[in-house]
């Protein structure tokens, strides 16, 4: 039977006339029969939705065009109704779970003509006439420097990541406060990943971005914490506002340098806040002209309709809000890679032009250092949508500046706007990333452009989705803002322009946002790289892999042999564990929140429950935005690391739909490591219809689980049955080494697993080496987050001396309980391996006996005695461990070597 003839209006596509490719606006099948103008088209295979097929004939070496730019070079002769596809898409939907056939080869390559500035015949572009009127809407006037408010939070700000955990816990103690203040919008923590390692390459941009935080206009009142000891400190920042001429004293403000126990710190801040929270509150929204709007522009989660509806729509406010003398900012430096001609059609000056293009090389040069190419950068998700290359993408993430805007400024990340106009920032394109960046920059909205439907937020400045198309937008109707989508069905961009300009001002005015009510938001800063040339670039790209094989350590003697036995869990696969996990681990850090807020109604649903002890969530900051290759590795081995945990009896997926390390890449994993996947349960925020009906689904998973399961048995163990992380901060005293080295002979010894992060200075101590090792020249066994497949001591490799990431990666090794040994101060502990934190009487008096869990005393020789009778306790669940119970938990990737922000 003759296939129906299909009108291309119907089913495509085409952004503009001299195009030669379209998009298809749904799966067409293979053999579909598509009128186009005067020609019959006949596709030669399926055509997902948002991909491309040729509707003129493309002759090799020909260039491929979408918004009559080029994104490709055919390969090969491609006719009219011929699917356009490259290797990485061929290579994306190769791990894809699909029933329809692929073709056997590309058609086109990723090249595009390079972009050479014309000096000779520049010609700045006038600015646009601006409107003699003026509209206003509800804000918080600050000072001038400062501008207006949208919102009025306290924000609590931690100066480097090793207070990232005091703020969240301070956060949560302090949230029934705002019952008692309507004026304040909230009380939020701005916690983040850096300023964790000396000498960290993103300083600049790190000071930069907490100066730009602290006075925020959408800032009422904020707390600044450190330790005094990190990276970054608050002097740093402190004086940085003062040198670069920030209006601090604008704001309410205090610097606090924790100093005493965990939980005495948490009762000072509580104090400090408390007493702002009337002075705040007073504070009062006043009519104000909208040129105090500074919006920044961003998409996440693109598709092949980005460009076609829902950045043209942003690139309509933005001129919109310019003309009334606000402000925008496009950003995402590596996501303008191939559309420079389109940004550079209208700018203010030459010297604009220049700083533009001086930072995109720049971008690709740091991005060169670390093995990667900037024109890297698509999701896995972009590809499954559309998305080919950077080239594409960047054409469509352009439109966020219409053709008629002028491009003003070209600034560093965090630079902060000062006037009115159209901006472009330097700036990963990883969504959290570039927002802080804007954030700091002075940007009171963001407006974030979507097609598969990210839910990412912002805590202290409202996030406003808009969706690309209808069918997304009703998928996830209770997560999302505006419907682009209107315009593909007819609606005109002047009419859909107008209604979300209005909307604009009433959110600016004090409305909510679809993501404020949701309640959930992050922060990332731009991370930091650890390359600074190529120099090292072929060593650590093909440096030999550890063997997973023990190391040899001397063997211990009789005496020391200890009798102790521990009671742990017997599972039905008749493994031992000491406890059983419920685990939701999110692929990539859109999914980190969700989850979280998951497994706290799960953790109220099954208090007490017999088949799982607890819910966690391990939220993180990666796997979207950053370079693949050993990163990508990295993560997928830690995360994998986690499923295959002992403690961990159900464990679910959970992505979030548009990400790189989505559900079906890490299947794709877990079967090249030979670990099964079918006990796992699998979830996706956007595939699933949104955060509502995801959480139903993981509910649904876990209640399904909880009841076919059965009750563990009880197993008895000796020192065999331990499995054991060891790891040190600051110096190693000889007791102190000693008992730690009598512990590993012991443990190992008798057939149990003892593993040492190669950044933990025991390693080096002469009381632990001469003790331990048997040879001279020890190489570290395992890899970064590598699940260790045979017990015995191993020396896990640690890329950065971020303490959290060395936790992560060794949490992931398999080991049950961590014990840390205290030199400076106490850390975050892990969020389900047990951390018992220990120091001798010699170490440092400043350390506050409140959060050790073993202050080691009196004979050193019954030390091991004390420190294995404390892990039986916290093993058997007889003891806690201090911080844990506290909150001053922490989960964060590293991403090695060559990890690099895209």
């Amino acid at each position: 039977m003759m296939n129906a003839i299909l009108p291309f209006h119907e089913v495509a596509r085409l952004p503009l006339p001299g195009d030669n490719c379209a998009i298809a606006i749904r799966r067409l099948e293979a053999g579909s029969i598509i009128q186009y103008e005067e020609q019959m088209l006949t596709l030669d295979y399926t055509v997902l939705e948002g991909h491309r097929f040729a509707v003129k004939t493309i002759e090799p070496g020909d260039s491929l065009l979408s918004w009559e730019m080029p994104f490709g070079v055919a390969v090969q002769s491609i006719p009219p109704g011929h699917y356009v596809i490259n290797g990485a898409v061929l290579g994306e939907l190769g791990v894809r779970q699909l029933n329809f056939a692929l073709p056997a080869e590309a058609n086109f390559e990723d090249r595009v003509p390079d972009y050479v500035l014309d000096e000779v015949s520049f010609q700045p572009a006038p600015a646009p006439p601006a409107y003699p009127d003026t509209r206003t809407f509800m804000g918080y006037r600050r000072c001038e420097s400062r501008g207006v408010g949208t919102r009025n939070h306290v924000v609590l700000l931690g100066s480097s990541s090793r207070t990232g955990s005091y703020v969240k816990q301070l956060a949560r103690r302090l949230q029934d406060d705002l019952k008692l203040y309507p004026n304040i919008d909230g009380i939020v923590p701005a916690a983040h990943t850096e300023g964790g390692t000396d000498n960290p390459n993103n300083l600049d941009l790190l000071l930069r971005t907490l100066a730009g935080f602290t006075v925020n206009p959408n800032v009422g009142a904020v707390l600044i914490v450190d330790y005094g000891i990190e990276a970054v400190t608050n002097d740093m920042v402190q004086t940085y506002l003062r040198d670069n001429g920030y209006p601090i004293d604008d704001v309410i403000h205090k610097f606090v340098t924790l100093q005493g126990a965990f939980e005495a710190d948490l009762t000072e801040g509580e104090a400090i806040v408390r007493a702002w929270l009337p002075t705040v509150d007073a504070m009062q929204r006043t009519s104000e002209s909208i040129s105090h709007l500074r919006i920044g522009l961003q998409c996440g989660g693109s598709d092949a309709f980005s460009g076609i509806s829902a950045n043209p729509l942003l690139g309509w406010i933005s001129e919109e809000l310019v003309r009334h003398g606000g402000a925008a900012s496009i950003a995402e430096t590596d996501e303008l890679i191939g559309a420079e001609p389109y940004v550079l059609s209208k700018v203010r000056n030459v010297e604009t032009a220049r700083k533009f293009l001086k930072l995109v090389d720049r971008f690709k040069e740091r991005t060169s250092w670390h093995g990667s190419s900037a024109e890297g950068n698509p999701s896995g998700g972009n590809k499954y949508r559309g998305l080919y290359n950077i080239y594409l993408k960047s054409i469509g993430a352009a439109r966020k500046k219409d053709p008629i805007t002028r491009l003003d400024f070209a600034t560093e990340y965090g630079e902060l706007m000062k006037d009115g106009g159209y901006y472009f920032m330097d700036s990963p394109g990883n969504d959290l990333e570039s927002i802080a960046g804007q954030v700091a920059a002075g940007c009171n909205m963001i407006f974030f452009t979507t097609g598969n439907g990210s839910i990412t937020n912002f805590p202290f400045v409202p996030t406003v989705k808009v969706v690309t198309t209808t069918n997304r937008f009703q998928l996830l109707s209770n997560d999302m803002d505006i419907n682009a989508g209107q315009y593909l069905e007819g609606a005109s961009m002047d009419q859909l322009g107008q209604e979300t300009f209005e909307l604009t001002l009433q959110i600016a005015s004090g409305q909510r946002s679809v993501g404020e009510k949701a309640g959930h938001a992050q922060v990332q800063i731009w991370r930091n790289w650890q390359q600074t040339d190529a120099s090292r670039l072929e060593e650590l790209l093909h440096a030999p892999a550890p063997t997973g094989e023990p190391i040899d350590i001397q063997s211990y003697s009789e005496a020391e042999v200890s009798p102790i036995q521990f009671t742990l869990a017997k599972h039905a696969d008749n493994s031992v564990a000491s406890d059983n996990i419920g685990l939701i681990l999110p692929t990539s850090l859109c999914a980190g929140q969700v989850a979280t807020m998951i497994t706290q109604q799960l953790n109220k649903q099954y208090a007490d429950h017999p088949e799982v002890s607890r819910f966690v969530a391990l939220a993180h900051t990666e796997g979207c935005g950053n370079s693949g290759g050993q990163a990508e590795q990295l993560h997928a081995r830690t995360l994998i690391g986690h499923v295959t945990h002992p403690m961990v009896s159900h464990c679910l997926l959970l992505e979030h739909g548009c990400e790189k390390t989505h559900n079906d890449f890490m299947r794709h994993e877990m079967e090249e490591m030979g670990v099964d996947a079918s006990r796992l349960g699998f979830a996706s925020i956007q595939l699933d219809g949104g955060i509502a009906k995801v959480t139903q689904k993981v509910e649904a998973w876990f209640a399904e689980r909880l009841t076919a399961g059965t009750t563990s048995d009880e197993a008895i163990v000796g020192l065999e049955g331990l499995r054991i992380g060891i790891l040190s901060d600051g110096a190693i005293e000889g007791e102190a080494g000693a008992l730690l080295a009598r512990l590993t002979r012991l443990v190992v010894g008798a057939g149990g697993l003892v593993v040492v992060p190669q950044n933990s200075g025991l390693l080096t101590a002469d009381a632990y080496r001469s003790s331990v090792f048997a040879q001279s020249d020890v190489q570290p066994s395992i890899a970064y987050g590598e699940h260790v497949r045979r017990r015995g001591f191993h020396i896990m490799e640690t890329p950065t001396e971020h303490w959290v990431e060395t936790v992560t990666g060794l949490a992931a090794t398999g080991i049950e309980i961590i014990i840390a040994l205290v030199g400076e101060r106490p850390m975050q502990t892990h969020p389900f391996v047990p951390m018992l934190q220990i120091a001798t009487t010699s170490a440092n008096a400043a350390i506050n006996e409140n959060d050790l869990d073993l202050r080691l005393t009196g004979d050193s020789g019954a030390w091991t005695t004390q420190l294995l009778e404390r892990i039986k306790q916290t093993l058997e669940h007889d003891y806690t461990p201090r911080l844990y119970q506290q909150g001053n938990v922490d989960f964060q990737l590293t991403r090695g070597f060559l990890g690099f922000s895209l």
